[in-house]
């Protein structure tokens, strides 16, 4: 019992990596399907993600060296089927007609092994039947195969990391683990009636796909970044390599900004790549799409936040001689960090215009299209209501 409280403990240590490993792609997916994030969803993302994290620490450690593994002549595989039933015939304690080996064969190996086994996957079960709403086909074809990774993981060494498995590859394994991810499968069944059903969560979160949050402004900001940074590189390899010339970082920024923010929202739909994935689009106050508009904005951006600081700074080196430029500079740059830390937490925390959007006129709306929670209410869920047509 000790090593398994020690392995969950390294998982719990190791899960924030994680957490911010599948928070981008999830963020992103969620803004692009819904609109909105659902915190109860999240909760079931990250506490599904937790739970494989756990059970993946739980097969591999603890890693022994490599010099042990080595000179291991132990089997490697155990191929027949039921073998745990003879094991446990063989080795358990338990008297049927003696009460009071009972209670001392449950904790013997020879029962908690396959009763853990069976445990492992009860989870996974679980979250497939609820949060992925998979059939009982389904839950027994994925449970196999994620058993059937957690064998060959250990079959072949950690991938090769090792000279030889240094766990058995256990039939037994395969067959209790799908037993367990069955057993998670019937037990869903009372967590559906408590808990909103899919279909619930994924209306209230598009119900709520027409209020810009901080979160997703931000979101498609830090996006645009990404892909915008992505172009330019592509740029920059595609002149060297097939042009043979190697251009001016400048020329490089001016081209992909060019491409990026000027000719994709020309056939987007006033939008930028990041912004038409996130369901988002530039309106004037009219709640009209002009790329007019979208090009004023995209100036008064860059003329606000870019070409007003860069001619500053380069202004301050034109001070006379007998001036403290050294101050000049950092007072400057004093300045304008705190102007650019007060815009990012309002454009975060708040829904308010930015200065740059008041001057163009200008606003983000989500061009995500609602619908009403009874559109996708679940039948079965006990806060499922009947409604005349």
């Amino acid at each position: 019992m000790d090593g398994y409280v020690s392995v969950i403990k390294f998982a719990v240590l190791a899960f924030p990596l994680l957490a911010i490993f599948i928070s981008s792609p999830f963020i992103l997916w969620q803004y692009h399907k819904y609109g909105s994030i659902s915190p109860l969803k999240s909760l079931l993302a990250y506490s599904f993600a937790f739970y494989l994290l756990c059970a993946y620490c739980l097969v591999i450690l603890p890693l022994p060296k490599i010099e042990e593994v080595a000179s291991l002549t132990t089997p490697r595989t155990q191929l027949l089927p039921f073998k745990f039933v003879s094991d446990f015939i063989r080795e358990t304690s338990l008297n049927p007609f003696s009460p009071a080996t009972y209670l001392v064969s449950l904790t013997e190996s020879c029962f908690l092994v396959p009763l853990y086994n069976i445990v492992l996957t009860v989870p996974f079960g679980i979250y497939l039947r609820y949060y992925f709403r998979c059939s009982f086909k389904k839950v027994i074809i994925l449970s196999f195969l994620l058993s059937l990774f957690f064998e060959l993981t250990q079959l072949s060494g950690l991938y090769g990391l090792y000279p030889r498995g240094y766990r058995l590859f256990d039939v037994d394994d395969l067959l209790l683990n799908t037993f367990g991810g069955l057993v998670g499968f019937l037990l869903a069944g009372p967590v559906i009636h408590i808990l909103p059903s899919r279909d619930v969560l994924d209306a209230r979160s598009r119900a709520r796909s027409q209020r810009l949050s901080g979160l997703r402004r931000t979101t498609a900001f830090l996006f645009d970044l990404f892909l915008f940074s992505l172009l330019s590189s592509f740029i920059g390899i595609i002149t060297q390599s097939c042009l043979h010339c190697s251009l001016d970082s400048f020329w490089i920024f001016l081209a992909s900004t060019i491409v990026y923010f000027v000719v994709f929202p020309a056939f987007l739909g006033c939008c930028t790549p990041a912004e038409r994935f996130l369901n988002l689009q530039i309106v004037d106050l009219d709640q009209k799409p002009s790329l007019r508009s979208f090009y004023f904005r995209l100036l008064s951006f860059l003329f606000i936040y870019i070409l007003i600081p860069f001619l500053c700074i380069r202004g301050i080196d034109l001070l006379p001689v007998d001036f403290d430029r050294t101050a000049a500079r950092l007072t400057f740059l004093f300045g304008l960090s705190t102007f650019y830390l007060v815009t990012a937490g309002k454009y975060l925390l708040t829904s308010k215009p930015l200065l740059f959007e008041k001057l163009s006129r200008t606003k983000m709306i989500s061009s995500l299209r609602p619908s009403s929670q009874s559109d996708h209410q679940d039948p079965n869920s006990p806060n499922s209501t009947k409604t005349s047509s």
